[in-house]
């Protein structure tokens, strides 16, 4: 992410349709960086450029993060900055776009009024269209031109097969949106609307346009991707019947049909929801070698009566019932967790309950939130935030000691093994880093020519965030 910088430049006049300069800027989470992605892909198609310098730009769009008050705050601090540039080029066009835009709306106009466009989560593609609307309109003689597109209508299914990739050999695949679940601490629903998965064909098409550009690494995005297809039609007679309800398509049947891409050499899924764990779904993970043994599975809290009040829709007895079915398949699976200390009404006890089952569950990776009330939910609406803030701070600290102490557990256990790593990158010390196939980040020395391959690395040393080993060959 570049830092804003308000440095002068001489005015121009308007130039013509797709020509000009884009740079995003991008928060939140993964399928905020794929969605910037797909914007950038849009604006090439019509003739822009990007650039990673802001100050070179003629258009700035901010790709924003409703999660946290936090992550809203920081992006209107960024908005912010650009009035001064804006005011020394007027030409400039700057948008906010994602999910605080389709939160706040034209809220957004009256608390920074040198913003131009508004952009909803799923208008993305809509953007080289709605930047031209505003440039034209300018060009017309308006000198506040304000351009909001805040539909849920467009399904974002877009054809990318002619959109140049530079990102690497990794890349984020987006295979539904939105979520059908009622979380009551959480805004998606409300600002990425209901499940859209989706079809097969269309995940698989765009997959194999990745990795024909050099893609190895997938990393498939869903709010609760393990939902995927429960929102698709079921086939008629005649048609392909699948693994899922009523011969529906099913996130086991997507994995199978990205195992058959020559060239991928590793599959990757955020985020998955306990209430969709499957027979059928741990079965496609044994049997597809590409899929990482890792698989974050947010609990969030291991009190029930906490769980019932954020309408996750299980127990614990549930969840662990779920992992039963994953492991009966998958004996060596790793297991990520969300986790939120201080939700209304959590007590001493109730938090010592997380701390439990944390243990309990062995989780390799943890991330811990204290809990922030957000506007639009049912959590903020019609529960009282009553967990004082200190309070909040030592459960969260307590949590993070214990969750990098069961971590170190975790990845011990892998010290003395032989591991299969796709090698990512190099850290600052030199060495190289990449992931095993149960998804657990390792060091090791070695030539940056394996970047890109698969080597066997021989485990030797393990931290509560990742592992430490040597080359022991190529894969």
């Amino acid at each position: 992410m570049s830092t804003i910088r308000t440095e002068s430049k001489e005015a121009s006049v308007e130039p013509a349709p797709g020509t000009g300069r884009v740079h995003v800027v991008t928060f939140g989470c993964q399928m905020n960086k794929y969605d910037s992605q797909l914007v950038e892909g849009r604006f090439k198609r019509k003739g822009w450029t990007t650039t990673d310098e802001l100050e070179q730009a003629d258009v700035v769009l901010f790709n924003t993060c409703s999660v946290r008050d936090h992550a809203e705050e920081r992006t209107m601090s960024w908005v912010g900055e650009l009035k001064r540039l804006k005011k020394e080029r007027p030409q400039l066009v700057v948008g906010v776009m994602g999910c605080m835009a389709q939160r706040m709306g034209e809220e957004i106009f009256a608390r920074a009024g040198h913003v131009d466009l508004v952009a909803g989560t799923r208008q993305f593609a809509q953007l080289p269209t709605l930047v031209e609307e505003v440039r034209r309109r300018r060009a017309q003689g308006e000198t506040k031109v304000r351009v909001a597109a805040l539909s849920m209508e467009d399904r974002l299914a877009l054809d990318r097969d002619d959109e140049p990739w530079d990102g690497g050999a990794h890349a984020y695949l987006t295979v539904m949106r939105g979520c059908d679940l009622n979380c009551t601490y959480c805004i998606v629903p409300t600002v990425r609307g209901r499940v859209l998965s989706y079809p097969i064909e269309h995940v698989v098409k765009e997959a194999r346009h990745y990795v024909e550009r050099g893609v190895k690494v997938l990393t498939l995005l869903g709010q609760t991707v393990n939902s995927f297809g429960e929102d698709l039609a079921a086939p008629g007679a005649g048609e392909r019947q699948w693994s899922g309800r009523q011969g529906r398509p099913g996130l086991g049947d997507l994995l199978r049909e990205l195992q058959e891409i020559d060239g991928l050499a590793r599959i990757r899924l955020i985020t998955l929801h306990p209430s969709y764990i499957t027979d059928n779904f741990a079965r496609a993970l044994a049997e597809c070698g590409k899929v990482e043994r890792f698989l974050p599975l947010p609990a969030q809290s291991g009190s029930d009566e906490i769980l019932r009040a954020m309408k996750r829709g299980y127990t614990t007895d549930l969840y662990r019932k779920r992992v039963e079915i994953l492991r009966a398949h998958v004996p060596d699976i790793e297991l990520g967790s969300d986790w939120i200390v201080g939700f209304p009404g959590e007590t001493v006890e109730d938090h010592a309950r997380s701390e439990a089952f944390l243990k309990e569950q062995g989780f390799a990776v943890n991330y811990i939130f204290k809990y922030d009330p957000r506007p639009g939910t049912k959590a903020h609406d019609g529960l009282v935030d009553d967990v004082p803030d200190e309070a909040k701070k030592e459960r969260n600290q307590r949590l993070l000691a214990l969750g990098e102490e069961v971590g170190l557990l975790r990845h011990g256990a892998h010290v003395g093994q032989l591991r299969r790593v796709l090698v990512e990158g190099v850290k600052e010390d030199g060495r190289l880093t990449g992931r095993t196939e149960h998804g657990l980040m390792t060091a090791f020395e070695g030539s940056e020519s394996l970047i890109g391959g698969e080597v066997a690395v021989k485990i030797e040393g393990a931290s509560g965030y990742g592992l430490g080993g040597s080359l022991a060959g190529s894969s």
